[in-house]
């Protein structure tokens, strides 16, 4: 054996480590096959395996989200020489403008922006872009009333503060995009926020209480409306039957996020 051969002949417990990857790829692909299979019989709500294998976070995003379609390809190209705050920011802004994806209906292209976006800010591996993301909606009717409404639940936990509080900059940098008015709210709705989250913390937790000035400054400033479905069983006092809140009672998801 020559010299040159010597040098890319590769160690033992190398030629040991690739092998076991690969086996452990081929073990994969036959449990996904039984599991099309199973899911093919109909007994579940959907007769496909919802996440397909994925080699890298833009592959996970593309299949935990099922695009846009060039959406993963796009992030591999962005990651070369951007940071991934700035590879969520550029993708969001590309799917709300409709040159990625190719989504013309601006309420969906929203919504897919916001929770790409978080599912990039993840790394696709928790269920807050596909669970803690009910819904986001281009509210108000119709010219300077509209206003965008992130509507949030209870599993938006799962991402961190920081992921969570990313997620309002994205969908208010996607409002912009879009050429959306701000969201300005009551005083009513400034203050429901408020008790929301005391009421929340007093019944279930917050893990870092945060001063009621400060949560009446975030509220009363917010460029996009926080709402979300009902996630407690008991209600507020005040601030009950607001035209712009659906519920009355406490929507854990808003809450986690303000606070």
């Amino acid at each position: 054996m020559t010299d040159s051969e010597h040098e890319h002949e590769l160690p033992p417990h190398s030629i040991a480590y690739s092998q076991y990857f690969e086996s452990l790829n081929d073990e994969i692909s036959k449990i996904y096959a039984v599991a099309e299979v199973a899911r093919m019989q109909g007994y579940d709500p959907v007769t496909r395996v919802e996440i397909p294998p994925a080699h890298d976070v833009a592959a996970r995003v593309e299949a935990t989200l099922e695009g846009p379609k060039g959406v993963a390809k796009r992030i591999r190209e962005l990651q070369k020489d951007k940071s991934r705050e700035q590879v969520a920011f550029q993708v969001a802004k590309e799917i709300a403008e409709g040159t990625l994806g190719g989504i013309t209906d601006i309420e969906k292209a929203a919504e897919k922006a916001v929770r790409v976006a978080l599912a990039i800010l993840t790394e696709s591996i928790t269920a807050a872009p596909l669970e803690g993301i009910a819904r986001v909606r281009i509210r108000g009717g119709s010219g300077e009333n509209r206003y965008l409404a992130l509507y949030l639940a209870g599993p938006i936990r799962a991402a961190s503060g920081t992921e969570a509080a990313m997620t309002v900059l994205v969908a208010d940098y996607v409002r912009q995009v879009l050429k959306l008015p701000a969201y300005k709210s009551t005083e009513e709705e400034t203050e429901r926020a408020l008790e929301e989250v005391e009421l929340y913390a007093r019944n279930v937790h917050l893990q870092y209480p945060v001063h009621p000035a400060l949560i009446k400054f975030a509220a009363d400033r917010l460029p996009i409306m926080l709402t979300g479905d009902p996630t407690e069983s008991f209600e507020v006092s005040g601030g009950r039957d607001l035209e712009r809140i659906e519920t009355n009672r406490v929507r854990g998801g808003a809450v986690l996020v303000l606070s």
